[in-house]
Order: C-alpha cells, then sequence, then structure tokens
C-alpha cells in the first residue's frame, strides 16, 4: 500500500481526455460511466455531508434502536452500538470512496478491475438487487406518509375500496404509493445533479423535523430522565446475556450501510478531493445515525408516558395529532425524508448496475426505471408485515455477501495494485482485465461458506438444532468473517497465482 494514498495527488482530469476518444466506442461505455475529469467536479464536504444526513435521516434509522431494544439492550447500549457500529462501516465507506474521487469512475467500472469485466456485472448485481428491496420498503413508507396525509385532511379516504388478499390493502394506499413511486421516477429522469440539489436542501430541513419531534417529545413530559426511564420500559426481554445480543446488533449495523460502502465511488467520483470525500462521510454518517437514532428511542419512550403505550414508527405517531396542520407538515418532512434517503441510498447502486449489463443500450435513467419496476413487483407492504425479520435475517445475510466482496475489492486496490490501474483497459472487453477473474470469485465464495450453515439456520431452512452451535454463534459476525476471509484468501490467491494485469 502507498505510504498515504489519500495525499496522492494524481486524478483523471481534462489533460487525460485523450482516454475519452480511446474508450468511447467502446460496449462497455455510456456517458454514465465515463470517468469525470478534476475540473467538472463540484461536491465539496458539505454536500458530501449533506448526502449522508438525507440518507441517514430516515424512518428505518429512527427505528433501529427498536430491534436492539426488543433483544434486551437499554438506551445506551442500543445507541452505543449503532454508533460504533457506524463508526467501522466507515473505514471500508471511506476506503472504497477513494477510487471513485482519484479516477472519477463508478462501481460497475470499479469491479471490472476487481472482479474482470465480466464477473463485474454479476458482482454489480449482488449490490444492486439488495437495493431494489430496499427502494421498495422506503416507497411503501414515503406512500404511507402520503396516505396518513391524506387521512388527516380526508378522513373517507381510510374507507377506500379494498383491493383483495392478494394485494392486501386498499386503493388509496395503493394509490399513495404508485404518487411517491412516480415522484421517485422524475428525480430519476432529472439526472444526478437533482439528487445533490435534493439532498443539499433536504438535509438542514430534515434535521430540524427531527428535533422538533425531541423537543415535543420533552416539553410534554417535562423531563428528559423520566423520558429515559421509561426507555426501560420498552423491552420485556431485560434478562439477557448482552454480550449474547451485541455481536449479532453490532454485525446487523454495519449491514445497515455495508450496501454503501460498496458503491459509494457512484458519489465519490463527483467529490472536489480526497479530504472532501473524508471529512464529508465523517462528518455527515456516524454522528447522524446516532442522534436519528436517539430521537427515535426518546420520542418513543415519551410516548409510553404521553399515550400509555410505545409507539415506534413516526408514521402511526404523527398520526395520532388532532391538528391537521402538525400532521400535514410532519408528513411532508416524513416524504422529504424517506424521499432523499430512497434516491442516493436505493436507486443509484441498482441503475448502475442493471446499466453494466448492456451500458450501450441500457442508461442510469433507464436503470434506475428498472429499479422502479422491481420495487412494485415485490409487494414491498408485505415484507414490512415482519420487519424485524427483515432487519436482523435479511441484513445479516446481505451483510455476509457485501462483507465478502469489501474484503477483495480493498485487498485488490490497496494491497495488490497500490492504487494504480489502467483506465482505458476498464472499457476494453478483449483488454488486461477481460473476462472473469476467478482469485476473486474463489475468495469470494470460500469467504462465505463458514457463514452458511448459521444461515440456513437462522432462516429455517434447516431444522434448529441440525446444526453445531459454534456455526449459529459464528454467523453473528457474519460481515466480520466474510470481510476478513475474503481478503485473506485474495491475498494468498495472488501471491500464488498473480492475475497478469
Amino acid at each position: 500500500m502507498p505510504s498515504n494514498p489519500f495525499k496522492d495527488p494524481t486524478i483523471f482530469s481534462k489533460k487525460d481526455a485523450a482516454i475519452l476518444d480511446q474508450i468511447k466506442d467502446s460496449t462497455l461505455y455510456n456517458e454514465d460511466f465515463a470517468p469525470i475529469p478534476a475540473e467538472e467536479r463540484t461536491w465539496n464536504k458539505w454536500n458530501i455531508a449533506a448526502i449522508w444526513i438525507g440518507m441517514a435521516v430516515c424512518i428505518p434509522t429512527y427505528m433501529l434502536a427498536a430491534s436492539l431494544i426488543d433483544q434486551g439492550m437499554n438506551w445506551w447500549q442500543a445507541l452505543l452500538t449503532i454508533l460504533l457500529g457506524n463508526m467501522i462501516v466507515l473505514i471500508p465507506m471511506i476506503l472504497n470512496a477513494h477510487v471513485g474521487t482519484k479516477y472519477g469512475i463508478p462501481l460497475p467500472v470499479f469491479l471490472r478491475l476487481n472482479f474482470g469485466i465480466d464477473g463485474a456485472v454479476l458482482a454489480a448485481l449482488l449490490r444492486g438487487l439488495v437495493a431494489c428491496g430496499w427502494f421498495g420498503i422506503q416507497t411503501w413508507i414515503g406512500g404511507a406518509a402520503i396516505y396518513q396525509m391524506l387521512v388527516a385532511l380526508f378522513p373517507s379516504v381510510a374507507s377506500a375500496p379494498y383491493l383483495g388478499d392478494f394485494m392486501g390493502i386498499n386503493l388509496a394506499q395503493f394509490a399513495s404509493f404508485i404518487f411517491f413511486w412516480a415522484i421517485n421516477m422524475y428525480i430519476i429522469f432529472k439526472g444526478i445533479e437533482s439528487i445533490k440539489k435534493l439532498e443539499t436542501y433536504a438535509a438542514p430541513f430534515l434535521l430540524l423535523i427531527g428535533v422538533a419531534m425531541l423537543i415535543w417529545a420533552w416539553w410534554t413530559v417535562g423531563s428528559m430522565g423520566e423520558i429515559l426511564a421509561a426507555s426501560y420500559t420498552l423491552s420485556s426481554n431485560t434478562d439477557v446475556n448482552f454480550w449474547a445480543i451485541f455481536w449479532p446488533s453490532l454485525t446487523a449495523m454495519v449491514g445497515f450501510w455495508a450496501t454503501l460502502s460498496l458503491n459509494i465511488p457512484d458519489f465519490t467520483r463527483y467529490a472536489k478531493s480526497q479530504k472532501d470525500q473524508i471529512l464529508g462521510q465523517a462528518i455527515g454518517l456516524p454522528g447522524t445515525m446516532a442522534l436519528y437514532s436517539f430521537i427515535g428511542i426518546a420520542v418513543t419512550s415519551a410516548t409510553v408516558l404521553i399515550f400509555g403505550e410505545a409507539i415506534w414508527d413516526p408514521v402511526e405517531l404523527l398520526g395520532k395529532f388532532e391538528s391537521p396542520v402538525v400532521v400535514i407538515i410532519s408528513m411532508i418532512g416524513l416524504v422529504i425524508a424517506t424521499l432523499s434517503t430512497n434516491i442516493a441510498a436505493n436507486v443509484v447502486a441498482p441503475a448502475n448496475s442493471f446499466s453494466n449489463i448492456l451500458p450501450k443500450k441500457i442508461s442510469f435513467k433507464m436503470g434506475g426505471y428498472i429499479t422502479g419496476i422491481i420495487g412494485i413487483l415485490i409487494f414491498p407492504w408485505k415484507l414490512m408485515a415482519d420487519p424485524e425479520g427483515y432487519i436482523f435475517t435479511w441484513l445479516i445475510a446481505y451483510s455476509a455477501l457485501l462483507g465478502a466482496l469489501a474484503g477483495i475489492m480493498i485487498c485488490d486496490y490497496y494491497l495488490i495494485r497500490k492504487t494504480k490501474l489502467n483506465l482505458a483497459e476498464l472499457f476494453n472487453k478483449d483488454g488486461i482485465y477481460k473476462g472473469w477473474n476467478w482469485n476473486a470469485w474463489i475468495a469470494f465464495g470460500l469467504s462465505i461458506i463458514p457463514v452458511l450453515p448459521g444461515f440456513l439456520s437462522v432462516v429455517k431452512l434447516i431444522g434448529e438444532g441440525s446444526i453445531a452451535s459454534f456455526w449459529v454463534d459464528l454467523y453473528s459476525y457474519a460481515w466480520f468473517v466474510t470481510f476478513i476471509l475474503s481478503m485473506i484468501f485474495y491475498f494468498i490467491l495472488e501471491k500464488i497465482n498473480p492475475k497478469k494485469y
């Protein structure tokens, strides 16, 4: 590894424009994948921070501590676990961001270096398909906020025709979902700069909404100490071993943004410098996640004292306010929060992943539209029927796969290639990066084998007690296991049989 790659001034600039002439006719090229010259970068550290604030301030973050407290943690243990998980995931986030800022390329192009030109298609899809599920979930949440707003204005909306058991929702709920979906599609149509503008303006507004909810809870109850004391009533499962639930919970917290730690180059390719991307992410991610999770804990604890029950879902909570004005303003805030998270976190990656299948035929916008269609077809309201199972089962499962990808990417870029690559060859189907990098895929496969038995047990594909408890316990560390093993296996394979690049 270079002594300090983050001080390396070498980035793609207009003096390298001749490279663009070499690659424009390639079947692997489109304008969305073209390296962005340094002179055309417009995102500073505050733009990067705003992206993270806009993504982190969302309903899943607000509700994130719910599952931890339900497992048996108290409020500060849950908050500490969330903060630590985000500080850990910030490390691969910053490391993988480097290539975007240095060379101006998105994730699918970067993966051609690690997994080979053909192998990169599958690797990008592993990241992109995860985001399609999250896109559907977030779109349903945004639609639910719109539905609550309509009910506040026109109570008869709640009596809209039921669409049958196959759909499981009424016409107004489905219409609200589709309306919010259409807003997402419009922003995709407007392009990547519209995302920057959305996040820049949304971030301060979203923080203001969260702080306002906290002030309301504090003002109504009258004592923050009393609110935090009430948090101990949120879980009936208090007689547990903290460390037994800490490690799987920490893995899930890392998994919450493990997806973005892979495709962060999709955003940092617009950053003016490495300093901007590092500071922007450090400012925007861990602190925002901890703050908004704390707001979720405090406000929910306050609902125990105010309403006599714990209300974790902010959409349900805001629906209890009698003032239509308060409900409408709050729901607008939730809609914007969900929109800003959805577009940045769940559209950019799959849009680029689908585009990477046939770059000349599928643009970023077309990839975004494909993401939108999948988001409808998965019936996200049915997935949300079991949010705890979805978060704890699937986040850890995803993080296991994504930890393996991240380990290979970081090992290859820093330890094997010393942050050096041939930019033009990444767009040459028959060039030095052609085909599949089997060292990477063998390392990927080997690294996930140890966590597969535990995964199969957790998702109940094999009977409880059919495997030793060791494998179930090992699965609790899934992201860490696959990240470290994939890095070790890939490094060894490259030393034994290096791929000639």
